[in-house]
């Protein structure tokens, strides 16, 4: 399997832990684990670049290492309030008409903006930021509570740390679940974060931390193959339905529903590209019931079948013939 080239493009000053949350997914070489990516950095005058925690870093490439990209990553952008350099849009918008993924952290969403890469598409950005970017690019559709968006050739993501859940979605989206699930192992991280970011906006009451849901989180991933409802969620927490349906959506942005169905799908990620078990046995093991409904569900959150994603991302030959 060939490497696929990742190209990070720095901007003076660059925010150095944005740089990070690339480097360490796509960069980091762990004992294990396939090599499945190569990293460089680039940047518009090679040499040294300040960031913006005081130090200068030493970026040895120009513009031209993103004529090889598969994908560019744009790790913020702290002048995004001037008009970027224009050799740099230029090798921005020529590696994506060339077929480069093109992807932004954090406040890197303004400078695809400023290339026009989202123009009538949908970006997400920090949620302190989402305002302006709305302002400023009416044509883009600004999702403020929301950690990425992937649109195939174009990516953005929230604030910092959403940088790694963007990373990671990208990894899961190129080698599948257990490769992804892998590094974040490694990196001691869960390898999907719940919920939207304006959990950490305005978190309400705010004087005091919410009751933590992780209990009840733990209990349930260890029986999704039981038929787990809202109301055996709440008796395990000790709370009624309503209140704990208003914690799922406070800490996690979502439905208790959608919380499940999204483990059980990811579950069945797993076992499609780890074991040769039939679809109707994934079914059973995670909850789904059958393969109809699993085939469906995995539909929606997948946008592909369980036998092609077992195709592109199993280790075993398929034992039901699908």
């Amino acid at each position: 399997m060939s490497t696929h080239r990742v190209v990070a493009l720095v901007l003076p000053p660059q925010a150095p832990f944005e740089l990070a949350c690339a480097a360490e997914v796509f960069g980091a070489h762990r004992p294990g684990l396939p090599a499945r990516y190569t990293f460089d950095v680039c940047t518009e005058h090679p040499g040294a670049v300040p960031t913006s925690y005081g130090y200068d870093m030493l970026v040895g490439q120009g513009l031209a290492a993103l004529e090889t990209a598969d994908t560019v990553v744009i790790p913020g952008w702290h002048h995004r309030d001037r008009p970027a350099p224009a050799a740099v849009l230029d090798a921005l918008t020529r590696a994506h008409r060339r077929g480069a993924r093109t992807v932004a952290i954090c406040s890197g969403a303004f400078l695809l903006a400023q290339a026009g890469l989202l123009d009538h598409r949908r970006a997400t950005t920090h949620w302190r930021m989402a305002a302006e970017l709305a302002a400023r690019f009416p044509a883009v559709t600004v999702e403020p509570d929301t950690l990425y968006i992937d649109l195939g050739d174009v990516a953005t993501s929230a604030g910092t740390a959403a940088g790694i859940d963007l990373c990671l979605h990208l990894a899961r989206a190129d080698h599948g679940a257990a490769h992804a699930a892998q590094i974040a192992r490694h990196m001691v991280m869960p390898p999907h974060r719940e919920g939207g970011q304006l959990q950490y906006a305005a978190p309400p009451h705010a004087d005091r931390p919410p009751d933590s849901l992780a209990p009840v989180l733990d209990w349930a991933a260890e029986r999704l193959h039981e038929p787990l409802a809202l109301g055996d969620l709440a008796a395990r927490a000790g709370v009624s339905s309503r209140t704990l349906a208003r914690r799922f959506a406070d800490q996690l942005g979502v439905t208790p529903g959608r919380w499940l169905l999204q483990q059980r799908v990811t579950a069945a990620r797993t076992l499609l590209e780890t074991t040769d078990l039939p679809v109707e046995t994934v079914a059973a093991r995670v909850g789904l019931s059958s393969a109809t409904n699993l085939r469906r569900r995995f539909h929606t959150l997948v946008h592909t079948t369980p036998a092609a994603y077992r195709r592109s991302f199993g280790t075993h030959p398929p034992a039901d013939g699908e």
